[in-house]
């Protein structure tokens, strides 16, 4: 009996997988269909996958075609279930020409021709299309284009920037650069936004105005009040609006708040962030310095992200000490603020002029976490105890500094028309709004 052997994600089962299938099926007797396990469609960098594991499997399963049907789940496996179940022929889709040829080692390895025009992603895009535009003026604008690439259903159909980078990388691959916010936004159904300080608020305002989702760089304004106000806004007119801090989405991040809380290193008594860098400082003038976003801008709300979602958001008081690079005390080069909790404590470190260990510790009565610098992208954290042999490890792997993550999210969000409180809550929003307002218009601030 000749055995064949094909693998695949198959999502959204359509015509051109049937056809494949099938052909695979006519080059032996058996036909063994290997579908890709969640876990490793993500390490792959393939996500936004519409369907779940036993959905696809199922729908392989009804077309009667394959004789067996397993799930693939770590690099490598291939190799193994070759030798495991005795397979004859390796049959794959002729994109994949050449990438498999390391299998001839070991069996005959055969490309079968796509059916032509008809594709996964671009069902997806059918179905679940997202149109997205960026703005802003920073050069972060194009690390998130080039990552929605990466993520099945979103398609960019334009930016709005002054930024000149941004700009010729755009118009290199053919996006459309739009010179009126307001004609970008007539473009897209949703909008990613890293604005200037001061102009932020106004930005997200007109979005959601104009009817469109947003994803924006937090805090989402400079003011409580507005912070409120633009949520409140989303929220009566159906749409999503989602801090983009990156780190909330990583794999990586998320087990380490579910072990946290689930009691791994006991009472949690303190949760200590630092986030620092100095190549602004040493590569722009103090005069450009100071009209860009400052420590408290720039740092606060990725290092008050996990205080807020590991000890909560109802501290009983809060200490800011900071120190300025500017007579006005418009941009601290260094900022430390702690709170106290009514079991605990939590302190951040965060610094444009200042640098520091940018690692993340949280302390347990049974034993605590430790995150290497850069905490914040975050693929590897470890659980430490009293006694070093009961420590473990725990690696993930991270793409796209976590922002392809982000944008799943986004897309999952407006889909489903839920928000995103499991990533990062509205009043974790609005409490790193109030603690940015407290150092921008220096409230009960330390200086030193």
């Amino acid at each position: 009996m000749k055995k064949v052997i094909t693998y695949g994600t198959y999502d959204l089962l359509h015509y051109g997988h049937i056809c494949l299938l099938k052909r695979a099926k006519q080059l032996g007797d058996y036909l063994i269909v290997g579908v890709t396990a969640d876990s490793f469609d993500k390490n792959r960098g393939k996500i936004n996958v519409q369907q779940s594991l036993m959905e696809r499997i199922e729908a392989i399963r009804t077309t009667e075609i394959a004789d067996e049907i397993i799930i693939e789940e770590y690099e490598g496996q291939k190799i193994d279930d070759i030798r495991r179940l005795g397979i004859d022929i390796f049959a794959i889709g002729s994109d994949w020409k050449g990438k498999f040829d390391y299998l001839k080692d070991f069996c005959e390895v055969v490309y079968l021709e796509r059916t032509q025009g008809i594709s996964s992603s671009d069902l997806r895009i059918e179905r679940y299309g997202l149109r997205f535009g960026l703005a802003g003026g920073t050069s972060i604008l194009e690390k998130y284009r080039q990552e929605c690439y990466y993520v099945n259903g979103i398609s960019v159909e334009g930016i709005f920037s002054n930024d000149i980078f941004c700009i010729k990388q755009a118009e290199q691959e053919r996006v459309k650069v739009f010179k009126k916010y307001s004609e970008l936004l007539e473009t897209v159904e949703a909008v990613y936004i890293l604005a200037s300080p001061l102009e932020q608020y106004c930005y997200i305002k007109e979005a959601l105005l104009a009817g469109k989702h947003v994803l924006c760089e937090s805090p989402v304004a400079l003011k409580l009040e507005q912070c409120r106000e633009l949520f409140q806004m989303a929220k009566d007119r159906n749409l999503i609006l989602m801090d983009a801090i990156k780190t909330a989405y990583a794999t990586a991040f998320n087990r380490l708040l579910l072990l946290a809380k689930s009691g791994a290193i006991g009472e949690i008594i303190s949760v200590d962030a630092t986030c620092t860098s100095l190549n602004e400082k040493q590569t722009k003038s103090d005069e450009e310095l100071l009209k860009g976003w400052n420590s408290t801008l720039a740092w606060g709300p990725t290092a008050l992200l996990p205080i807020f979602q590991i000890l909560g958001n109802h501290y009983i008081k809060k200490q800011i000490i900071s120190r300025y690079l500017d007579k006005e005390k418009t941009f601290d080069a260094f900022t430390r603020i702690d709170f106290v909790y009514p079991h605990a404590v939590a302190s951040l470190k965060i610094g444009k002029g200042v640098k520091s260990e940018g690692e993340l510790i949280i302390s347990g009565t049974k034993g605590y976490f430790y995150v290497p610098a850069p905490w914040w992208k975050t693929d590897y954290f470890e659980l430490r105890f009293e006694n070093p042999e009961q420590n473990k490890r725990y690696f993930y792997q991270l793409d796209g500094e976590g922002i392809r993550f982000e944008l799943v999210a986004f897309a999952k969000a407006i889909k489903t028309g839920k928000d995103n409180s499991s990533y990062i809550s509205t009043e974790t929003s609005e409490n790193i709004a109030s603690i940015i307002e407290s150092c921008i218009y220096k409230k009960d601030i330390i200086v030193i």
